[in-house]
């Protein structure tokens, strides 16, 4: 399997976020792929570097899932946020158009507040660029399938499945997994994109909502009481030409391993009634028990039967590193992952 990791996205690196009101170290930063690289080295697989990031086709690629306006607000809003007076180094909102808002504002600071549903996405002058070289990676390892590789991994942080179309949250700027499955289309008439993340994938759900060419599928705690909150119902199924092509499985928090693995073979019977020709897999790893964020209480040794059941799929797949935070876990379980779908 080839697996692909742009080093330009240890640029993107914010100390800190915020948590229950008050500033927390941020789980989000460049250990994540040490620890991970490490988990990779353990079942003998090697990264390797893609292109340079940022090329004309990754933007025309990405404004297939983001709008052009937030394309422009990531790549200008620190420069801009800096010359106000009395600015933060980071970029974050002070406010949001909760309800919905109807007028979209000029100002740095309502962008921001438009743009950044939530505290977890503070940006730096270089946090553009490593979003970019997470893309980058999803799209490098997408563009492989299309030559030819029958299974890929792309090792993409800050990872992406909560960004939507105009929205960062939950640590996602650009979303790599929406991007995978772009590059898919180009070739492969249906796309299915199984999310099996502790988290819902708003973000996901939110691009391909109203489209029946890539079926949305994702499995994570219940929103109900966990994180993103506003999304990630059973009853979202989609909407227009999307109708039945979208669903959610929320699982009651603190569920173990068997019940994720139930939810799981639920959730690939209906990835095969859509028959996809290729898959991205939205690769969430802190589902673990001891995950700083953790919602779930799944062991290490269930994600080689992940492993195990995504491989039977024996489709075209990119696997897209979505969630897992750091602990001395956190490579294991990416280990136990490629070993059961190498198995």
């Amino acid at each position: 399997m080839k697996c692909f990791y742009h080093p330009d996205q240890a640029l993107h690196a914010p100390p800190t976020f915020l948590l229950r009101g008050q500033p927390a170290p941020s789980p989000e930063g460049p250990v994540r792929a040490e620890l991970l690289t490490q988990g990779l080295a353990k079942v003998g697989l090697a990264l390797v570097a893609p292109g340079a990031s940022g090329s004309p086709q990754l933007r025309q690629r990405l404004a297939q899932i983001h709008t052009p306006r937030y394309l422009t607000f990531l790549e200008t809003i620190h420069a801009r946020w800096q010359a106000l007076p009395n600015a933060a180094a980071l970029v974050a909102p002070n406010i949001h158009p909760c309800g919905g808002g109807h007028h979209y504002p000029r100002h740095p600071i309502g962008q921001a507040g438009w743009h950044l549903h939530d505290m977890a996405c503070p940006l730096s002058a270089t946090s553009f660029q490593g979003a970019l070289a997470s893309a980058a990676t999803a799209e490098a390892a997408a563009e492989a399938v299309l030559a030819g590789e029958t299974f890929t991994y792309a090792l993409c942080r800050p990872p992406g499945h909560h960004a939507g179309p105009e929205r960062a949250g939950g640590f996602c700027l650009l979303n790599n997994s929406a991007l995978a499955a772009t590059v898919l289309r180009e070739r492969f008439a249906r796309v299915a994109i199984i999310d099996v993340d502790l988290h819902h994938g708003n973000g996901t759900q939110d691009i391909f909502y109203a489209r029946n060419d890539v079926w949305t599928g994702s499995l994570h705690a219940d929103p109900s009481d966990f994180y993103p909150f506003f999304w990630g119902g059973a009853d979202e199924e989609g909407s227009d030409d999307g109708v039945g092509a979208n669903v959610n499985l929320p699982l009651p928090v603190g569920s173990d391993g068997e019940v994720y693995l139930d939810a799981l073979a639920i959730l690939i019977d209906h990835l095969q009634r859509f028959e996809p020709d290729a898959v991205v897999v939205a690769l969430g790893l802190d589902a673990h028990k001891a995950d700083p964020l953790a919602g779930l209480n799944v062991e290490t040794e269930a994600f080689i039967e992940v492993g195990k059941r995504l491989a039977a799929l024996s489709l075209p797949m990119v696997i897209v590193q979505e969630g897992g935070y750091p602990t001395e876990h956190l490579g294991a379980n990416l280990a136990a992952f490629m070993e059961g779908f190498n198995a």
